[in-house]
């Protein structure tokens, strides 16, 4: 008997009864614990995952890391948001980032040309007026709009007393006046130059929607997130996880893996009332509240059923687009990537075409033909995370977009994948390495391992919706006022993660901070007060001349025994 199956006997025979039970240890679910289990609450996490994270849990092949949705974290500079955020939990002390290359920690591939964007604002305006000279105006404008929209926004929960909240419309009228439009929208208002759009625009890949799609607020708080560059954890999503699940422990909360929940249990009196959940093993555990960290979904249609639900939920569910979803590529090389040209930024691999109606084909390509991916992200992880270089073997992170439709057919498979499945992807397989042959020639001939993740991967192991990986579409009816809320119409049940606030590793921890204050009946920023004696260590991903004592002597010892275990294999 596990750890699990010990602590579910117990509350079983003592018939303990929780304050919060809940259900998925995604950032959001687990940051909503760590803010409960700190103000006193006895807290259950269930996943039904043998690991907790979601999107960010790490994992291992052939003692090679990887971690399928942490690629880059933002606005961990001190006194920035993120920073605050980890300070305010109390998990800083236990995390360590690297700075991802300060000169370009995106470059931007489109077509032949290119462009890198740097950690520093002023900077990324000052190299895009050099190379766009005629726009030089416009650059300086937009970029600015970008910043005090997002800043906007931010400002929001935080406005506190009567005079304060009757001036909020004109302390925040930027964000009301460019709120009801799409990216494209406003970026044509301000640049005209159509490699510029394209250049500004490189980033919606990280919400996977198109310019004329996305919400221009969203976006704006994407790029405004990076502005001061881009890291790595050390550890990968895993260590970020494991400092998250250490804070809920520290304060008497419970994480149970492999429990996954098939009902959320309703009072079926005349005030429908969420009290507990049921196990897939069929046990029952009670709780005065429930937070779903699935996605709304999953949450509403198969947890609770449509029978709980109002007319207006179900046409709101019903008309509900969700992000679409992904190919990925996890691949160890003994290839110096260094020499070959990549460092600590990520690469974005676009064609240098209309961006709309690329992002449109992406969604309506035909995956059966042999022709490589065109757009592409690729991330050399272990040039990221330098202290899991063990001297000879690099890993490789390399994803594409694609729609849900053609995997659709396989979505009912067991763990043993049929015939055509796997012939399948090993099509999109090679359909994967010969766009990576694109930006890194010869690679394929250095492979030690690789294994391409699809949507139904994501199904089953992260168990999110038509596979999708950022929640629901980020267009303008799923954001804002118009995204699902964290306290539900059913009593006593709330919802976190991507498809309530925001998405991203950041915006899901944020999302599970504002619930746990929806819970508690206080504000986001009560919660996260950041801790003087939390401090989050960054490094260079690029320059090891600052590395402490404790971290050379890490760098070493993974090399030395990576060396030990070559020479027992010869």
């Amino acid at each position: 008997m596990n750890e699990n199956q010990n602590s579910r006997a117990e509350v079983s025979s003592k018939a303990i009864k929780w304050d919060t039970i809940i259900i998925g240890a995604g950032a959001g679910g687990l940051a909503t614990a760590i803010c409960l289990s700190k103000a006193g609450q006895k807290v259950l996490v269930l996943e039904k995952h043998d690991v907790p994270g979601g999107w960010c849990h790490s994992f291992y092949l052939d003692g090679h890391r990887f971690t399928p949705g942490v690629h880059y974290v933002g606005l961990l500079e001190e006194g920035e948001t993120t920073n605050n955020l980890y300070r305010g939990l109390g998990i800083a002390n236990d995390l360590t980032f690297f700075r991802m290359n300060p000169n370009a920690y995106e470059h931007c591939w489109l077509g032949e040309e290119r462009f890198d964007f740097p950690n520093n604002f002023d900077l990324l305006i000052e190299r895009l007026q050099e190379k766009f000279p005629k726009e030089k105006k416009n650059i300086h404008t937009y970029l600015n709009l970008i910043k005090t929209v997002s800043e906007e926004v931010q400002m929001i929960p935080h406005i506190k007393g009567f005079w304060n909240k009757l001036f909020m419309p004109y302390k925040t009228r930027h964000m009301g006046k460019h709120a009801p439009f799409t990216l494209n929208k406003i970026i044509n208002r301000h640049i005209k130059d159509p490699l510029l759009k394209r250049i500004l625009n490189i980033q919606c890949g990280d919400h996977a929607l198109a310019p004329d799609k996305v919400s221009f607020l969203m976006h704006a708080g994407l790029m405004t997130h990076y502005f001061s560059g881009g890291f790595y954890p050390m550890g990968g999503g895993g260590a970020l996880i494991k400092s998250m699940t250490n804070a809920i422990k520290k304060h008497n909360g419970e994480v149970w893996t492999q429990s996954g929940v098939q009902k959320i249990l309703i009072d079926k009196g005349s005030d429908k009332k969420a009290i507990g959940v049921e196990l897939e093993d069929g046990s029952k555990l009670y709780a005065n509240q429930i937070v779903s960290n699935a996605d709304p979904e999953i949450t509403y249609k198969k947890l609770i059923g449509e029978q709980y639900l109002s007319k207006k939920l179900l046409k709101k569910l019903n008309k509900t687009k969700y992000s679409c979803t992904s190919l990925m590529l996890f691949m160890t090389v003994d290839y110096d990537l260094r020499k070959a040209g990549l460092d600590s930024g990520n690469i974005w691999k676009m064609p240098n075409r209309d961006e709309n109606a690329f992002y449109a084909e992406m969604m309506k390509s035909d995956l059966s033909n042999n022709n490589a991916f065109e757009g592409m992200f690729i991330s050399c992880t272990s040039l990221k995370d330098p202290s899991s270089y063990d001297g000879k073997y690099h890993t490789l992170e390399a994803i594409t977009l694609v729609d849900y439709t053609p995997f659709e057919k396989f979505k009912n498979e067991s763990e043993q994948r049929s015939q055509e499945y796997l012939d399948f992807k090993e099509l999109l397989t090679k359909k994967m390495l010969k766009g990576l042959e694109e930006v890194v020639p010869g690679i394929s001939k250095h492979i030690v391992q690789l294994e391409l993740g699809t949507p139904i991967t994501n199904e089953y192991y992260v168990n999110t919706t038509r596979g999708s990986i950022y929640g629901t579409e980020k267009s303008i009816w799923n954001i804002g006022p118009f995204a699902f809320k964290s306290k539900s119409e059913i009593q006593n049940l709330y919802l976190c993660g991507s498809s309530v606030l925001s998405h991203g590793v950041a915006g899901a921890s944020h999302s599970g901070v504002d619930t746990a204050a929806k819970i508690l009946g206080c504000t986001s920023k009560d919660l996260i007060t950041p801790d003087d004696s939390q401090k989050i260590q960054l490094f260079d991903a690029e320059d090891d001349s600052d590395y402490p004592e404790w971290l050379v002597k890490k760098i070493n010892l993974k090399r030395t025994r990576a060396e030990a275990k070559e020479k027992l294999a010869t």
